[in-house]
C-alpha cells in the first residue's frame, strides 16, 4: 500500500505577539527523514505541533496522514498509568489488524465464492492484510521486547507506574511506544535527549528502517548526521526557511556557503544603494557646474547646454528608477547569529599540589561507587557512562549537594562551585528572565555582565516570564547565571541538551580554554569526539552483597574533611 505524504502549505503561527511561523511549506514524502534545524524559539516544536494537529495555525493548511505518530518533549500520559498500559496502547493497532484478519478469514470461509458479498469481504481482507504487512503486525510483540531492550528499558517492571520512573525512562518509554506502533508518518521532538550511545545507535537504525515519512527536531548533531535525508533551516534567511538535501554534514557545508552568499549580496546591494543615492542627489551639480559660456562657445552654447541638461536628467532619472527598484527588492540584512559570548567559564584558583577536591572510596547506595578522584585547579574532566551509572550523582557529590554513605570527600576551603543540573526550575516563574538574572547576581554584577552580552538569549526573550520560556531557554538562563559569576569548579550535567548546534560548537570551544576546573557529564557524541581533556567512566553501585566491609578508623562510614 503506497504511503501518503505529509503536506503543509503557507503555515503562519503567532504566539505571544510574535510570529513564530511565517509562510512555512513542507512536503514529507515516504522514505524521507527531514530534520528541523535552528535556534531555540524559531518554531521547530511549534511546527511539529501544528503538523500533528495538537496546535492550529493562524493561516495555512496541513494535509495529514491518517496514521500519524507524535513524540512530545513531555510524555502525554498520567503518572498513574502503568508501563503495561502504555505498551498495550502501542500494540492495540497491530492486535486489531490480526483480530480483524482472523474475523475476515472466517467470513471468507462462510461466504460462497459466487455470493456478491464475497468480493467485498475479499477486498476488505486484502486492504487489512496490506496494512498489517506495512505495520509488521505479526512481529509486534517481539518488536516491543526488542525496542524496550534497545532503549534500555528491558529490565523495567511492566507493573510500574509512570510516576515512579525517572524523566529519562518516561521519555524512552514514549519513544518505544511509537517505534512499536510503526505509524505511517512520525513526528519526533528531541528524541535522543535521554539516550546513551547504545540506545541512540539503536534509534538511528529503527528510524532509518521506517518506510513512512519522518519529521524530527533535534539538537543531536550525530543523530541528524546519521538519520536525515533532508534538513530544513528555520533560522532567518533571505528567502525564508531553506531546505537542504543530505545529512547534517552536507547541511553545514551548504549553510556556510549560503550565509556567505547572503552576506555578499547584502554588501553589494548596500554599496550600490549608497552609490545610487549619491548619484540622484549630486549628479546634476557634478556633471554641469554653474559656469558661463566662453567666447568660442557663445554661438552654440544654448544647444550644447540643452544636450547636457538632457543627459543629466536622463542619468538622474535612470539612477532614481534603479534606486527605487532596488529599495523595494533588496535582501534583508543577515541577522547577527546568536553567539555564546561568555568569557572564562570558570574562575582561577591557586595552583599547587593540593587538588580542589578529592574523593576516596565513595559509595552512594544504588547510585554510585567510586574508588578515587582528584580534580586539579585547571582540570578538564569528561565523565562518561550509560544511563543510571551515576554521572549526575557524581556531580551532585562534587557540588556538595548529596551526602555519601561511605568514603571521604576533601575540598579546599572557600572553594566556589557551580552546578548546571539537567532539570532547571526557577522559584518565581512569573518573573522576567532579565529580572531573574539581576535578582540572582545582584544589580552591580548584572550591570557589569549584562545578560544580553552572553549571547544565550535573544533580546526579545529577556523580558519574558521564565515560566513562558522553552525548556532550552530556561536551561540557557541557568547557564548564564553560572558563567556570569564563574566558580572555581564548574560542573555541567548534559550541557548541550536543548542548545542549537552552533551554540554547542561555541560552548565546546569555550570549555577547552581559560582558567578554573570544569567537569562535564555528557552523552553528546560530538562533544566527546572533540574533548581535549581527560575522561573518566563511572559505574553504578551494585546491589548490596551478604557481607559488609567494616570501615577502618571508626564506626562512621562517611567522612568529609576541609583542609
Amino acid at each position: 500500500m503506497p504511503q501518503p505524504a505529509l503536506l503543509a502549505h503557507d503555515l503562519v503561527r503567532n504566539l505571544g505577539g510574535r510570529r513564530v511561523l511565517d509562510g512555512v511549506c513542507l512536503t514529507a514524502s515516504p522514505g524521507h527523514r527531514i530534520g528541523l534545524i535552528g535556534e531555540n524559539g524559531v518554531g521547530k516544536s511549534t511546527l511539529l505541533r501544528v503538523l500533528a494537529g495538537v496546535d492550529e495555525p493562524d493561516a495555512g493548511s496541513v494535509t495529514r496522514v491518517a496514521d500519524l505518530g507524535f513524540l512530545h518533549q513531555e510524555m502525554p500520559f498520567d503518572g498513574d498509568t502503568t508501563v503495561a498500559a502504555v505498551l498495550d496502547e502501542a500494540l492495540a493497532e497491530a492486535r486489531e489488524d490480526l483480530a480483524e484478519l482472523d474475523r475476515l478469514s472466517g467470513e471468507l470461509a462462510r461466504v460462497a465464492e459466487d455470493d456478491p458479498a464475497h468480493r467485498d469481504v475479499l477486498d476488505a481482507y486484502g486492504r487489512r492484510l496490506e496494512q498489517a504487512q506495512d505495520r509488521e503486525s505479526w512481529d509486534a510483540d517481539r518488536r516491543a521486547a526488542l525496542v524496550l531492550a534497545g532503549l534500555g528499558l528491558g529490565a523495567v517492571d511492566h507493573g510500574r507506574t509512570l510516576g515512579s520512573l525517572s524523566g529519562g525512562q518516561r521519555g524512552r518509554l514514549a519513544l518505544a511506544a511509537l517505534l512499536v506502533r510503526r505509524p505511517a508518518a512520525l513526528l519526533l521532538d528531541e528524541p535522543t535527549n535521554h539516550l546513551d550511545d547504545g540506545a541512540a545507535a539503536f534509534l538511528e537504525e529503527q528510524v532509518r528502517a521506517l518506510p513512512g515519512a519522518v519529521v524530527l527536531a533535534s539538537h543531536d548533531r550525530a543523530f541528524l548526521d546519521a538519520v536525515c535525508t533532508d534538513l530544513i533551516d528555520l533560522d532567518p534567511a533571505a528567502a525564508g526557511p531553506v531546505r537542504y538535501g543530505g545529512n547534517y554534514s552536507a547541511y553545514l557545508s551548504e549553510k556556510r556557503a549560503a550565509r556567505a552568499r547572503w552576506e555578499r549580496q547584502y554588501a553589494e546591494e548596500q554599496e550600490e544603494l549608497a552609490g545610487l543615492r549619491v548619484s540622484v542627489g549630486v549628479t546634476a551639480r557634478r556633471v554641469a557646474p554653474d559656469r558661463g559660456p566662453t567666447d568660442n562657445e557663445k554661438m552654440g552654447y544654448g544647444h550644447r547646454a540643452g544636450r547636457v541638461q538632457n543627459s543629466i536628467s536622463r542619468r538622474v532619472r535612470n539612477a532614481a528608477q534603479r534606486l527605487g527598484e532596488l529599495e523595494r527588492v533588496q535582501v534583508a540584512e543577515p541577522p547577527r547569529p546568536l553567539r555564546f559570548a561568555a568569557g572564562d567559564l570558570a574562575a582561577r584558583a591557586a595552583e599547587g599540589p593540593q587538588p580542589l577536591i578529592a574523593l576516596r572510596g565513595i559509595r552512594v547506595p544504588g547510585r554510585l561507587r567510586l574508588d578515587e578522584l582528584e580534580v586539579a585547579a585547571t582540570d578538564r574532566l569528561l565523565v562518561t557512562g550509560g544511563n543510571g551509572t551515576g554521572k549526575s550523582t557524581l556531580l551532585a557529590v562534587l557540588a556538595g549537594r548529596l551526602p555519601v554513605a561511605e568514603g571521604e570527600v576533601r575540598r579546599r576551603r572557600r572553594l566556589s562551585v557551580g552546578l548546571l543540573t539537567q532539570d532547571t526550575v526557577f522559584a518565581r516563574p512569573e518573573r522576567a528572565a532579565r529580572d531573574t538574572y539581576e535578582a540572582a547576581l545582584g544589580p552591580a554584577r548584572a550591570e557589569r555582565v549584562p545578560l544580553a552580552s552572553l549571547g544565550l538569549l535573544h533580546e526579545a526573550d529577556l523580558d519574558k516570564p521564565v515560566g513562558r520560556l522553552s525548556v532550552g531557554q530556561r536551561r540557557r538562563l541557568a547557564l548564564a547565571l553560572l558563567v556570569a559569576r564563574p566558580p572555581q569548579l564548574l560542573l555541567l550535567d548534559e550541557p548541550t541538551n536543548h542548545l542549537s548546534p552552533r551554540l554547542c560548537d561555541e560552548l565546546e570551544d569555550a570549555l577547552a580554554t581559560g582558567p578554573g576546573a570544569i567537569v562535564v557529564a555528557s552523552h553528546d557524541r560530538w562533544l566527546r569526539r572533540r574533548w581535549r581533556g581527560r575522561e573518566m567512566p563511572v559505574r553504578a553501585d551494585p546491589p548490596p552483597g551478604p557481607a559488609v566491609r567494616p570501615v577502618e578508623g571508626g564506626s562512621s562510614a562517611r567522612r568529609e574533611a576541609r583542609p
